[in-house]
């Protein structure tokens, strides 16, 4: 087979422990998944009602439009139509975008560590990849500005960024697109827009209608908790929606899919309790960590990343055979954390209570 070289020496995405996984490995009944980010609280109960009295036909090709979905957006977000892509979530409108724009001819430019699926696409289609490190969990938008030159194609930014949690301000975001020629593509990922509560929080919407070279991305996965039915979105001028638009698989978001989004959207009363829910439990692992005195970062979305100064996979291995799954940090590019999701009061005190019992014995080891 003459397979793509880089393809033969690229992991596949690596997902997290299972529920069931952990139980049969450590004989466990009871399991809290933190480490994928997902909502605690699950989604509205307008979703349930939806799905529960879906009357269509399961032999029927999905609106391979999504029309519906797409009139709805378009009202929750003042925009035309024209001017939204849809996509097995926000992770297939990053393919699209690298499918339509990289090659082995283009650059890449984004932070590093941030969400993986920018690089692993940029090493699929064969472009060269430039990484610029991130400043205390932050975006170093001069250095990804210097970055760019004449085969730039596709720079990416995510912020909140996953897995740091640290947002990029509207100043800074402003200033950093004034910079970006008009033929590169700025690519602003905010899978967890909804948690923000940042006064300086940048408006994208704003600057969408003056750069034709920027695209929002926004998932249903997270604080909506549509998880399992891949559903994500992209914003974008609608001549750049118009090119990317060939390069989308058809019929690719599925009709419960599209009912369940519709119906999340309506229901922003349960967003705004997430979004509460969320910054309270923030404050319960900010001040823990401070009378512990762990390093973290102040998060704008719903995960924490804590510094336990020590290998971060013996602390996922400790949560992990008492009942907790969280994100060793290892795999997101810094090796002494782990990402903890924010879950409910009682799931953020149950993993606060077994961090102590891990720093007590490794207190009790080292003396």
């Amino acid at each position: 087979m003459r397979w793509k070289e880089q393809l033969l020496k690229l992991k596949p995405y690596q997902p997290g422990k299972s529920i069931g996984e952990v139980k049969r490995q450590y004989g466990l009944s009871e399991i809290v998944k933190l480490a994928s980010n997902e909502n605690p609280f699950g989604s509205s109960e307008k979703v349930r009602s939806e799905i529960a009295g879906y009357a269509g036909k399961f032999s029927i090709y999905p609106d391979g439009y999504a029309s519906e979905l797409r009139t709805a957006l378009a009202k929750h977000l003042d925009v035309n139509e024209g001017q939204i892509i849809l996509g097995n979530g926000s992770d297939e409108i990053i393919q699209i975008i690298s499918r339509a724009l990289l090659s082995p001819q283009t650059k890449s430019v984004m932070a590093a560590p941030t969400f993986p699926q920018y690089k692993h696409n940029g090493i699929i289609e064969g472009c060269e990849i430039t990484e610029i490190p991130l400043v205390n969990g932050a975006h170093d938008l001069d250095g990804m500005a210097a970055a760019i030159d004449n085969q730039t194609s596709v720079v990416w930014l995510c912020s909140p960024n996953n897995p740091t949690g640290i947002h990029i301000t509207e100043e800074e975001l402003t200033a950093f697109m004034a910079r970006v020629p008009d033929d590169v593509l700025v690519v602003l990922d905010e899978a967890y827009f909804e948690y923000v509560v940042a006064d300086d929080f940048h408006d994208s919407m704003r600057l969408l209608q003056q750069y034709k070279n920027l695209i929002i991305l926004r998932t249903f996965s997270k604080i909506y908790g549509l998880a399992s039915f891949r559903v994500g979105y992209g914003i974008a001028h609608e001549d750049t929606i118009r090119a990317l638009e060939p390069a989308r698989e058809p019929f690719n978001v599925n009709t419960l899919g599209q009912a369940a989004a519709i119906a999340a959207l309506g229901d922003q009363k349960f967003i705004d309790l997430c979004r509460r829910e969320n910054r309270e439990g923030l404050q319960q692992f900010y001040e823990y960590c401070d009378h512990a005195g762990l390093k973290y970062y102040p998060s704008q979305g719903n995960f924490i990343l804590i510094d336990f100064n020590r290998d971060g996979q013996e602390v996922f291995q400790f949560l992990l055979e008492r009942g907790y799954i969280v994100r060793s940090g290892t795999a997101l590019g810094f090796p002494t954390c782990i990402r903890v999701t924010i879950g409910s009061k009682e799931q953020n005190e149950g993993v606060i209570g077994v961090i102590k019992e891990f720093l007590n014995v490794d207190t009790a080891i080292s003396k």
